[in-house]
């Protein structure tokens, strides 16, 4: 087994080095311990199975798309023209710049990320591709460089599971939501409680399995931060160290917080 980690500076630490690799092509998101967030086929097939769309995937610059995602968070909200939207952990920028289109030139969509090389990326990325109603900034989920009451909507792709305080992660995303605004949320979770090894092993937390709460304590922990409406639009097992008493889901979250 790998190194075990267990506080949360160290855990930002190993992600953040291990996305770095990711989008400087040194590495993949897959693992020695986990093969859920992707797999051997490439980038966009992985994104297709997510529930994108082809021509969606097509009209992205190369590199947007990068199969780092558990589903697709724009699948389960109606964005509107207009809209200010946040993407929690951008990464390469696919879910930004698709929600880009659907803002339109009167909105706004901003990536959050901490990890300089996929700002970087992401970046060029919208260079190539004219993007002119987009923003990618560096910043920590846990403590977000924005005003309250900012979006209309926040999304995220298989990146919350990764953050340590989840508890605090949710009161961020509750303060710079607008009031009635939307969280849209692609996440692994766990049915039953994960194996202690799993849970502290570094390499396991860099591919976004040992930091997955238990799905009745993460919808618990949502509504607990104020939000209303709370549900999963779909829970997906994967077979990866899945038993009768224990498996890893991807989910897709939804909630609202009061108008």
């Amino acid at each position: 087994m790998s190194d075990t980690i267990s506080d949360g500076q160290t855990i930002k630490e190993t992600v953040k080095q291990k996305y770095g690799e990711i989008a400087r092509g040194e590495s993949s998101c897959c693992s020695s311990v986990n093969t859920s967030c992707c797999g051997s086929v490439d980038e966009k097939t992985i994104d297709l199975s997510h529930g994108y769309d082809i021509n969606d995937l097509e009209s992205l610059p190369e590199g947007a798309t990068m199969g780092l995602g558990c589903g697709n968070p724009l699948s389960l909200a109606e964005i509107q023209q207009g809209w200010k939207v946040l993407d929690l952990g951008s990464g390469g920028g696919v879910d930004v710049f698709l929600a880009a289109k659907k803002v339109g030139p009167d909105g706004h969509v901003t990536g959050l990320d901490m990890t300089d090389d996929m700002l970087e990326k992401a970046r060029a990325n919208a260079k190539k591709g004219g993007f002119a109603n987009v923003t990618f900034t560096k910043g920590d989920i846990e403590e977000m460089p924005f005003a309250d009451n900012s979006f209309d909507l926040v999304i995220s792709n298989c990146v919350i599971n990764l953050v340590p305080d989840k508890r605090k992660a949710y009161q961020e995303i509750h303060r710079v939501l607008k009031p009635g605004g939307m969280i849209a949320i692609a996440d692994i979770a766990t049915r039953g409680e994960m194996p202690e090894e799993i849970r502290k092993s570094a390499e396991a937390w860099a591919g976004c399995v040992a930091g997955a709460m238990d799905l009745s304590e993460y919808l618990k922990l949502v509504k607990s931060e104020g939000f209303t409406e709370v549900a999963t639009r779909f829970e997906n097992e994967y077979d990866f160290g899945k038993t009768e008493e224990y498996a890893i889901l991807s989910i897709g979250l939804v909630g609202k917080k009061k108008a």
